[in-house]
């Protein structure tokens, strides 16, 4: 049985939808220079650092980029009883008295950014959190939301959102497929 897929975003939109949010990420910041992008592994790291070089073509100032693996944080896996919570900052950056933008490609849930902002808790005290996802699919467990999105997707439990990214996947596209559970 061919599987349906659905395209939701090709280049251009994707492209169109990235420098929004870097707009979107400008405006919510008084202090461009108190801005810390931190992407969340693996997609978000990918988008993180476009729109750091959007909002550097926007402000002309180069903006800090951290790498978060969130995966010690989650509380929906299992982890060994010796695995450490402090690997998840991959490349350090400092958050104290910051605005902090975590940015995903999906959220769906609402786990992987509540793991995340429970990580920058954990180095320090930002002046404010702000979540930025490229796509918001809804169906939340948990009351998160995100303060910047790309674009909203309407989408059954029985389907799944995929983002490929040029840096990861070789081309840009967002789909929506049916997906067994």
């Amino acid at each position: 049985m061919a599987e349906e897929k659905r395209i939701v975003l090709e280049r251009t939109e994707l492209a169109k939808a990235v420098t929004r949010m870097a707009h979107e990420i400008v405006e919510k910041c008084v202090v461009p220079s108190d801005l810390v992008l931190i992407g969340i592994r693996s997609r978000g790291v990918h988008l993180a650092r476009r729109l750091a070089r959007k909002i550097t073509e926007i402000c002309q100032i180069n903006l800090p980029v951290g790498i978060m693996d969130v995966t010690p944080y989650r509380d929906d896996r299992s982890r060994p009883e010796n695995a450490s919570a402090l690997g998840a900052l991959e490349a350090s950056v400092a958050v104290d008295e910051k605005t902090v933008v975590l940015i995903d490609d999906v959220i769906f849930r609402g786990r992987t950014i509540r793991a995340a902002m429970d990580a920058v808790e954990r180095l320090g005290q930002p002046k404010r959190i702000l979540v930025a996802a490229l796509i918001d699919r809804g169906a939340r467990e948990l009351p998160i939301r995100a303060d910047i999105i790309g674009k909203n997707v309407t989408a059954t439990d029985n389907q799944r959102v995929n983002v490929l990214l040029e840096e990861s996947d070789g081309l840009d596209q967002v789909t929506l497929a049916s997906w067994r559970t």
